[in-house]
């Protein structure tokens, strides 16, 4: 993850830093290039006011010229002055051999390069041109006469060159140094901030070793929703294993008993064997039962914590319509308060167990009328609801002192009632898988018992 992402920020950055330097070298060019333009422009207002045509029609320079270097050949700082019958060439420009220069219109200015030129020394260069365009009038004795001509500064392409290339050459400087200095801050800003999540791997990892029960507590809040899932996973999967383990030690401590009755019997040397018979069938009754509960037991498999949502409705008139056929002769009567679209997250058998167990409860027990209902618990946003699930009758109720008795395995509210006691243990290790809360008090509707079962809301 880092290193794709340090991948992604190097592109992205070299990408910018390249486009920006593009952008500032153009930039710098037209500054540069402006600037020639307003210089050489300069030199020829200066000519233009420290020159005059002569009686003969040449053109004579009054006072020096603006810049030292027209006076040296072959300098690259070029002047020229044509006008209809000839042109007038500054010192440096006798030598080397200038692009033709034509007449302009008066008051035009052009400025135009690189052009081709020859050097005093013979070899190829360029210059840049800039020309103002002009006419000259004169008085003389009474007859007025003017011409056109036009002033030409020139300058070799060598001095804007050179400025260019060590304004390149420190633009990529800088501008190397300053990625090279972003990218390492990149990495190690990504080091810092996946810093988390490399502690994480590291519990992670102490955890698949045995050197730690489940993950810590402290993680900053964007990863707290998966350390808590990984804790809730963990959980999850050593009580499935501890209610295996369980399971199979209570099945064996079960049938020890029984089967040490029939060993010791069959060793008996006065042996009876209708009482054998009897003796027996008893035992085999009694591991039956014992086989029963711990089946039903292990059906419950407990909470699933990424368990697909399964609607409550149908479940729900599935085990009630069961429920009926079975007590038709009670005529117990079931109603439903329901919210809309419940749904229940975990396996599908877990909610068989949950529902029928109470449900049969408060069919035994009622006289006439049972309501069940399931509403959900409001909870954090992103996170699934709890739900609430109520089974309420109107039977003779449970005394207090006698609820926890209740739901002990194997022991049932009345001996008299069919049964073998532990669908209500059942219903306690489900909802204890679920990390839920079972509560047994009066109901206040129908005055029997209220089995009301709080299911906490999901990750």
């Amino acid at each position: 993850m880092q290193t794709r992402q340090l991948l992604a920020a190097s592109l992205f950055l070299v990408a910018f830093l390249a486009l920006a330097g593009y952008a500032l070298d153009r930039a710098f060019l037209k500054t540069a290039r402006d600037n020639l333009r307003e210089r050489l422009g300069s030199y020829a207002l200066s000519l233009t006011r420290n020159g005059e045509f002569a009686r003969d029609g040449t053109f004579v320079m009054l006072s020096d010229m603006p810049d030292a270097r027209f006076s040296r050949p072959g300098s690259g700082l070029y002047a020229e002055v044509v006008f209809p019958n000839g042109h007038w060439d500054s010192e440096s420009a006798q030598g080397p051999g200038l692009p033709p220069a034509p007449l302009l219109t008066q008051g035009a200015r052009r400025f135009e390069g690189p052009l081709p030129m020859r050097e005093i020394d013979g070899r190829t260069g360029e210059v840049y041109r800039y020309g103002l365009g002009l006419v000259w009038s004169s008085d003389d004795s009474n007859r007025a006469a003017e011409f056109p001509y036009t002033i030409y500064i020139y300058e070799g392409t060598d001095a804007l060159r050179e400025q260019v290339e060590i304004f390149r050459a420190a633009l990529w400087r800088y501008l190397g140094g300053a990625g090279l200095l972003l990218l390492l801050l990149q990495g190690v800003i990504l080091r810092w901030s996946l810093l988390p999540m490399r502690r994480v791997i590291d519990e992670l990892k102490r955890v698949q070793r045995g050197q730690a029960s489940r993950m810590g507590e402290r993680h900053p809040r964007e990863l707290e929703p998966l350390t808590d899932s990984i804790n809730a996973f963990i959980e999850s999967e050593r009580e499935n294993l501890d209610r295996q383990r369980n399971t199979l030690a209570d099945l064996a401590h079960s049938l020890k008993t029984p089967l040490a009755v029939l060993h010791s019997r069959l060793d008996d040397p006065q042996i009876d064997v209708e009482g054998m018979r009897g003796e027996v069938r008893s035992q085999v009754q009694r591991m039956t039962d014992i086989v029963s509960y711990q089946l039903a037991r292990a059906a419950s498999r407990g909470h699933a914590l990424f368990a697909a949502p399964i609607p409550l409705e149908p479940h729900a008139e599935q085990i009630v319509t069961s429920l009926e056929k079975v007590y038709a002769a009670k005529g117990v009567l079931c109603e439903f308060e329901l919210a809309e679209g419940m749904q229940f997250y975990g396996e599908p058998g877990d909610l068989q167990e949950l529902l029928g167990n109470l449900l049969e409860n408060a069919f035994k027990w009622a006289k006439s009328r049972v309501l069940l209902t399931i509403t959900p618990i409001a909870c954090e946003q992103n996170r699934r609801p709890g739900l609430l699930i109520a089974v309420d009758d109107d039977g003779p109720g449970i005394p207090p002192e006698n609820v926890a008795l209740v739901l002990q395995r194997g022991v049932r509210g009345d001996e008299r009632v069919q049964g073998h006691g532990i669908g209500l243990a059942i219903v306690q290790d489900l909802v204890r898988a679920y990390r839920g809360e079972l509560e047994v008090r009066k109901s206040e509707e129908l005055g029997g018992a209220r089995f009301e079962v709080r299911l906490p809301p999901g990750l």
